[in-house]
């Protein structure tokens, strides 16, 4: 028998590449190769200054060229489709006719890119408050912000109309990959990228055009739109030995893919901490986003698959919360004039906060502000002389991420959307027993934990 079909996931992620090979098994899909490279793409720019975001395509390509070499030819032969995700809301702009050359190398032709910009990040910030509220108001459910595509065309546009000139499409970075693999001749867009982007009316699937033609917006940069899950094209070459006419699918989110790969249930929700926090749940089958946003709102709305959409509260305050407590132990002990390892505080502390199983200290861990309150800052109050041990502000710590993100999505919401269980993930909940104790004590649902979520094999399962 011959050896069954392989797919390819790609993430083009913020600081690395991913890829995953996917085959098929009794129990389905099973991981058999993978492998991530750093890209060490960041860059900078004069014009966009010290608020500006780039990272340069070149060094992107190049990592995801080496993380591909690194795979079995043998199992890359075999591939049928291509499932590519990548980071939302940023922008690269890329001439048509000329955005990559094809060369060959060991493992067969890889393309490189020729006329293309600086790949201008979600994390950009040149957007400043006063620049978004000039444009002109969007008829979509989001809320524009600084690093969305569409805002920073405006910014061009206003700031150096002629840098536009040089270019004729503009898509996400996974989008560029997507176009250059498939030779597309207008770049094609997933509904979950194009409302990353702002001006993009999600109900209908179209953008803005009367609203951004009205302002002098190149409206002709402004990609196709296709359904997640849909296939793009085909590969033009046997890309590092992929067969040639491969399917590629079009382009899709990050965030919705790494949901993709561990949502099993519609009445399951994602519970993820790492460095920041997301919880997230299916919204019921044909709800629709408000026509127009709510800044105010702790939760935003992503569309998922087939017409559905995530409710998806995105905390700011995570892992990083804890890592600046540890960082401000660190520094204490230091002006004390003693020396111990950030890594050995951690082990210390987690210990000393399971030796107390409450506290009545009450600890709102706000410190990195929150999208729809930027200006809302961390404290501490409750503050009695039984609770000042270092395991009683731990455990409190703890308890305000977790109850910091119920406050964003509350149980009541949870329970009426129908959900039954939570799947927690995330480099904090894995290693942190406490952070764990509080996500039960909080939430009244049955919690699973060791569901990784990886952005690179929610695109292959898509395909």
């Amino acid at each position: 028998r011959p050896a069954p079909a392989c797919v390819l996931g790609i993430d083009l992620g913020t600081t690395s590449v991913k890829a995953a090979l996917l085959v098929g098994a009794e129990r389905g899909q099973v991981v058999a190769e993978s492998c991530s490279r750093e890209t060490q793409a960041h860059t900078s720019s004069l014009e966009a200054g010290p608020q500006g975001m780039e990272q340069n395509v070149r060094r992107i390509v190049r990592a995801l060229n080496e993380c591909l070499a690194t795979l079995p030819q043998q199992q890359l032969q075999r591939v049928s489709h291509i499932g590519i995700s990548g980071q939302m809301h940023g922008i690269v702009f890329w001439k048509k006719d000329e955005g990559c050359k094809w060369t060959e190398c060991g493992t067969g032709p890889i393309f490189e890119p020729e006329e293309v910009s600086h790949l201008i990040t979600w994390q950009d910030g040149r957007c400043s408050p006063t620049f978004l509220s000039s444009l002109p108001l969007p008829q979509s459910h989001t809320s524009l912000a600084t690093g969305f595509g569409c805002a920073t065309v405006y910014w061009y546009l206003k700031n150096s109309p002629d840098f536009l000139k040089s270019y004729d499409a503009a898509g996400t970075i996974h989008d560029y990959v997507v176009a250059m693999l498939c030779d597309l001749k207008k770049p094609l867009m997933s509904v979950q990228n194009a409302a990353s982007w702002g001006y993009f009316n999600s109900r209908n699937k179209s953008w803005n055009t009367d609203i951004l033609k009205k302002s002098g917006f190149p409206v002709h940069l402004l990609p196709e739109v296709g359904d997640p899950g849909s296939i793009a094209g085909r590969t033009i070459c046997a890309w590092h030995g992929i067969p040639k006419g491969a399917k590629v699918g079009i382009a899709l989110g990050d965030f919705q893919c790494s949901v993709y790969s561990c949502l099993t249930e519609r009445t399951d929700a994602v519970l993820n901490i790492s460095t920041s926090a997301q919880l997230t749940v299916s919204m019921p089958q044909g709800f629709q986003p408000p026509e127009t946003p709510d800044p105010s709102s702790a939760v935003t709305y992503f569309p998922y698959f087939n017409g559905d959409y995530l409710a998806v509260a995105a905390s700011l305050n995570g892992g990083n919360v804890l890592a600046t407590f540890v960082d401000m132990v660190a520094r204490w002990t230091e002006e004390l004039g003693l020396q111990v390892q950030e890594s050995a505080i951690y082990t210390k502390i987690i210990k000393a906060a399971l030796a107390r199983n409450n506290s009545k200290l009450s600890v709102h861990p706000t410190i990195f502000g929150e999208r729809h309150i930027p200006e809302q800052m961390a404290s501490v109050t409750n503050i009695a002389v039984s609770d000042l041990s270092l395991g009683h502000v731990t455990r409190a710590l703890c308890r305000g991420i977790v109850e910091n993100l119920c406050s964003m999505l509350p149980v009541q919401r949870l329970m009426e959307t129908g959900v039954r269980r939570i799947l927690g993930s995330g480099s904090a909940l894995a290693r942190n027993e406490v952070l764990r104790q509080e996500v039960e004590r909080i939430f009244p649902f049955p919690v699973v934990y060791g569901k990784d979520v990886d952005a690179a094999v929610g695109a292959a399962m898509v395909m």
